[in-house]
């Protein structure tokens, strides 16, 4: 049916540079004459008590595919003060830096209240009558307007932001409100057929990942010998392993170190409960940037990093080169005569027996804010095979996840492609570049599928967690 989607008739051109030509009936002009930009929580002043549940929306829970994690209903007193106000139909502009960029946004017009507040990092942006709340949100997912808005924001390094002036006088196309419509209903069709598609995806890949990590537990805790002579390893989740093996607690294989970057200007490194510690430049990162990493901790090829406060999501691994970390997280490096190869420390560390140890030794009064400090990560104890044994595992194990690794690459190529032709298409319908009328008015009724398209490589890093919490409320920003 995409196939059969031809040019408008007519076009003319529309005197913005990055539109060119659109179809001969639509309008062209600034978003602001079609819309109410960031409106005024007074509208609702004298109707609503402190008692009203709203929806309350930090920045974690928009997504950069427009999807919300709409689950946190509160009294609106909690959240009067310090946040921000909308309602439901309104859409959702994140304004931060690195957040606009990736697309954090959305159409609220599935709001379970009638009114919400969330991060004041937001803009919102209410349709007019002239426009369709759900059109209007698909032109802010548009690259144009994120890369002009991207070269338009204001502020400190790491802490810029998209002006409302630039939403304000953005060029947008109009085309008479049924055509929105038609518009919109396409653009839903087509987009719950690729969630599905991508959906049955990510489900392959999870199930890949769960039976490769079930082949890495087996290795780095038992090793491939089925007749070897075992012992107690002392970790509650691990029960026994190759009588052998040397087990240990982790301060004879690892000391706390806390060195500093003078200037900020090393590689900037993400860790992830999946890949362990890598480059941030190769994550899709969606949290905010620190204005300076001057200060921050340093750590060495083979040091091991972990995140205080997400360890109990495995949120660690050994660096592969020099870089900076938050000052939050704790950096341990190997005494060299251990034996301990980095390698096989980062794989046996993550595996499930130890994260069970982490959340074990962790402190805190909520499960999602436990910290591992080092003196309780040093007394949990490691199982240690002879460095030959070691090596000969690693290379095993290579070979025996081999095919699920290629497959699992695999399925993330189809994923990226799927979410490119996406992209393009939501642009070519958006801008009139291809006429989607006649294909809307035959396609069916569907419910909404609002799921959300996972992220493939969630990580964690202490620096970029900015969670808005409605118990601890900041000054109300001027808007």
């Amino acid at each position: 049916m995409i196939a059969d989607l031809k040019p408008y008739p007519k076009y003319k051109y529309s005197s913005v540079s990055w539109l060119g030509e659109v179809p001969e009936h639509w309008a062209t002009k600034r978003l602001k004459w079609s819309a109410m930009l960031n409106p005024s929580k007074r509208e609702v002043h004298t109707s609503l008590t402190g008692d009203t549940l709203v929806t309350f929306l930090p920045m974690e829970r928009v997504g950069t595919d427009g999807s919300i994690d709409a689950r946190e209903v509160i009294p609106a007193s909690k959240v009067w003060n310090g946040f921000t106000y909308f309602r439901r139909e309104d859409v959702l502009v994140a304004k931060i830096t690195p957040c606009f960029e990736n697309g954090k946004g959305a159409s609220l017009v599935s709001l379970p209240t009638e009114v919400g507040f969330g991060s004041t990092e937001f803009h919102v942006i209410r349709a007019k009558s002239s426009m369709l709340p759900k059109y209007l949100y698909r032109m802010t997912t548009l690259e144009e307007f994120r890369s002009s808005g991207a070269d338009a924001m204001t502020g400190a390094a790491g802490q810029q932001r998209v002006p409302l002036h630039f939403i304000a006088n953005f060029s947008i196309a109009a085309p008479p409100l049924p055509e929105q419509a038609a518009i919109v209903r396409f653009l839903d069709h087509y987009d719950r057929k690729i969630r599905r598609y991508i959906r049955a995806k990510q489900k392959l890949i999870k199930l890949l990942e769960e039976q490769k990590q079930a082949i890495i537990h087996r290795a780095v805790t038992r090793g491939f010998d089925p007749n070897v002579r075992l012992k107690p390893s002392g970790v509650e989740c691990l029960g026994n392993v190759p009588h052998h093996w040397d087990v240990r607690p982790a301060k004879y294989f690892y000391r706390e170190v806390d060195e500093r970057t003078m200037t900020g200007g090393e590689e900037l490194l993400s860790v992830s409960h999946i890949t362990g510690v890598t480059p941030r430049n190769q994550k899709n990162v969606t949290m905010f940037m620190a204005s300076s990493y001057i200060g921050h901790k340093l750590c060495r090829p083979g040091d091991l990093v972990i995140n205080t406060m997400w360890a109990w999501m495995a949120a660690l691994g050994v660096a592969r080169q020099t870089g900076i970390v938050s000052p939050s997280y704790a950096v341990y490096r190997p005494f060299r005569s251990t034996g301990l190869l980095g390698e096989y420390a980062d794989l046996l560390l993550r595996t499930n027996p130890y994260v069970g140890e982490y959340v074990c030794r962790s402190t805190g009064i909520r499960s999602s804010r436990l910290r591992l400090y080092p003196e309780q990560f040093l007394r949990i104890r490691i199982v240690c095979p002879p460095v030959n044994e070691q090596k000969a595992i690693l290379a095993r194990l290579a070979s025996e996840i081999r095919d699920r690794q290629e497959a699992i690459a695999g399925a993330q190529r189809e994923i990226s492609l799927l979410l490119e032709y996406r992209t393009r298409l939501i642009s070519d319908v958006v801008t009139g570049k291809l006429d989607v009328r006649e294909v809307a008015a035959r396609l069916p009724d569907e419910a909404d599928d609002a799921v959300p398209l996972n992220e493939l490589d969630t990580f964690v890093d202490g620096d970029e967690d900015a969670t808005d919490d409605p118990g601890d409320t900041p000054e109300e920003a001027e808007v």
